[in-house]
């Protein structure tokens, strides 16, 4: 592949994390991930450190560009950035609409996405094993929590952002969601509407430090602990199908920043007791056409990562 087609290709990987990230409860990490480019997303970020610091202010901007990887993470941040522009909307209004069947695509791209990362663990040892259990322990215990009441000190809006921050790159766990466990999706959101520029700047200054720090750590992991980590990352996207299960009803809420009444912990239904329940229709057959769907997506992904990585 030459460097035109490698760059389209990359760019359409952004637009399919951007569109994950649209959804609460999906991850743009989850992309990252199979598609091949998580571990250079994680060095092209983890490269913004003192020495791109030292080049910049040396005015060596070339050299600042290459020590970041600025060919890719331009290209990347500009998938992603067309796409939260231009499909947030459609995204939004299918998650609306038509829930079902967009939890359903959501559903088999994860699905196929646990045996597209299990791929790169070569021996499944009792250790990688057990950290893939933990790490679906941990997500499905995070998709069903209840959220909590936080203060709106200053600390915690720092530490918000830098845990939401690192969330949105780890595969299998929304930084969103996080922010609704946090008790403050509807508050930064607050803030970002009425342009309050304190709490903008400490949530930003939380982002910056937690995926600095973030990145560092998960380079370091995968370094030295490759399978292991690969096996926890796995074990998030198996723990988070409980949140893109496509029939549930709702059981607790919360209020947007639209005013909308939205879902916040939902109990997941078969889709024969989901009819029951609701009186709806559970679009089975739509529902397993888009599961397949997604499992196609994921494998075009996969070979499209193989072949650029």
């Amino acid at each position: 592949m030459d460097r035109y087609s490698a760059r389209i290709v990359l760019f359409l990987k952004g637009i399919a994390m951007g569109a994950a990230d649209v959804v609460p409860g999906v991850s743009g990490g989850t992309i990252a991930f199979i598609s091949g480019i998580y571990e250079t997303l994680i060095n092209a970020i983890r490269s913004v450190d003192l020495t791109a610091l030292r080049l910049l202010l040396k005015a060596d901007f070339k050299g600042v560009w290459k020590h970041i990887n600025g060919n890719f993470l331009i290209t990347l941040g500009a998938g992603i950035l067309v796409s939260i522009l231009s499909l947030s909307r459609l995204v939004l209004w299918l998650l609306e609409h038509q829930p079902i069947l967009l939890w359903s695509f959501f559903f088999g791209l994860i699905l196929a996405s646990i045996w597209s990362v299990g791929r790169n663990i070569k021996k499944w040892q009792p250790g990688r094993v057990s950290m893939f259990a933990i790490g679906a322990v941990i997500a499905w215990w995070i998709t069903s929590v209840s959220p909590a009441n936080t203060p709106e000190t200053w600390w915690f809006i720092m530490l918000s952002g830098a845990v939401a921050i690192c969330a949105m790159i780890l595969p299998g766990i929304s930084g969103s969601f996080i922010l609704l466990l946090l008790g403050k999706y509807k508050f930064i959101l607050g803030a970002l509407k009425a342009f309050n520029i304190q709490v903008i700047a400490f949530f930003s200054v939380g982002m910056a430090g937690g995926i600095l720090a973030f990145s560092h750590l998960l380079n370091w992991l995968l370094k030295r602990y490759h399978d292991l980590t690969v096996a926890l990352l796995a074990g998030f996207m198996l723990g988070s199908l409980n949140k893109v299960w496509p029939w549930k009803i709702p059981t607790e809420v919360y209020t947007d920043s639209h005013g909308k009444i939205q879902p916040l912990v939902e109990r997941n239904l078969l889709p024969w007791t989901y009819a029951e329940v609701t009186g709806k229709n559970p679009e089975l057959a739509m529902a397993i056409l888009l599961l397949l769907v997604g499992m196609g997506g994921v494998i075009l992904l996969d070979r499209a990562g193989r072949k650029t990585a």
